[in-house]
C-alpha cells in the first residue's frame, strides 16, 4: 500500500493570523528530526515531551495552552500528540518529561485515546512528519473543557481566545 499524497497544509496557516512570540527548546531544533527520546514506545522511543520555554508573548496574556500536531498522518485529519491546557500565565517552561503537569493543567486525550504526551510514531517508510509544537497565549485564565474534550473541541475554544501563538516544527521518521 503506497503512502504517496499531497502534503498537508500548516494547521495555523489555514487560521485566522495572530501575532508570534518565542518558543525554544532544549530538546528540539526547528526543522530538525526529533532525538527518539521524544518517539512514542511502539517505535523504541521513550515517549518523552520535550523541554520547551516561552517569552514575549502579550501582556495581557492570562494563561497557556501547549499543543503538538503531526499535519502529516494518513488520517485526513492529521494526528495530535499533546493538548496540555489551562496552564498558568506564571508558567513559561515546562522539563523535559514533565509529569506532573503544573498545578491547574491538565492533558486532554490525544489521538492514542491518552491523556498524556503520546510521542511521534509515523508509519515506517513514510516520509518526514512535521510535529507542530505550538504554545497558545490565551486571554482567560482557563478554557471551559475538562479532560474528556476533543482535541478538536479545544482548538476551536482556541480560535476565540488565542491571542499570540509561537511554535516549533521538527520533524520525526521511521525507516522501512
Amino acid at each position: 500500500m503506497s503512502l504517496d499524497r499531497a502534503l498537508a497544509p500548516d494547521p495555523y496557516d489555514v487560521l485566522p493570523p495572530v501575532p508570534s512570540f518565542t518558543v525554544t527548546s532544549t530538546d528540539v531544533t526547528d526543522g530538525q528530526p526529533l532525538d527518539e527520546l521524544f518517539a512514542h514506545t511502539s517505535v523504541g522511543g521513550k515517549n518523552l515531551s520535550p523541554q520547551l520555554s516561552w517569552s514575549g508573548f502579550p501582556d495581557e496574556t492570562r494563561g497557556f495552552v501547549v499543543t503538538c500536531f503531526d499535519p502529516d498522518a494518513p488520517t485526513g485529519s492529521g494526528f495530535w500528540h499533546w493538548v496540555l491546557v489551562n496552564l498558568s500565565v506564571s508558567v513559561t517552561s515546562l522539563d523535559r518529561g514533565v509529569d506532573p503537569v503544573p498545578e491547574g493543567a491538565f492533558c486532554v486525550r490525544n489521538d492514542y485515546g491518552e491523556q498524556n504526551y503520546g510521542g511521534s510514531a509515523p508509519p515506517p517508510g513514510d516520509r518526514p512528519h512535521r510535529y507542530v509544537f505550538a504554545v497558545h497565549a490565551i486571554d482567560v485564565d482557563r478554557l471551559e473543557v475538562t479532560p474528556d474534550a476533543s482535541p478538536a473541541y479545544v482548538g476551536f475554544n482556541l480560535a476565540f481566545h488565542t491571542l499570540a501563538r509561537a511554535t516549533l516544527r521538527p520533524t520525526f521518521q521511521v525507516r522501512a
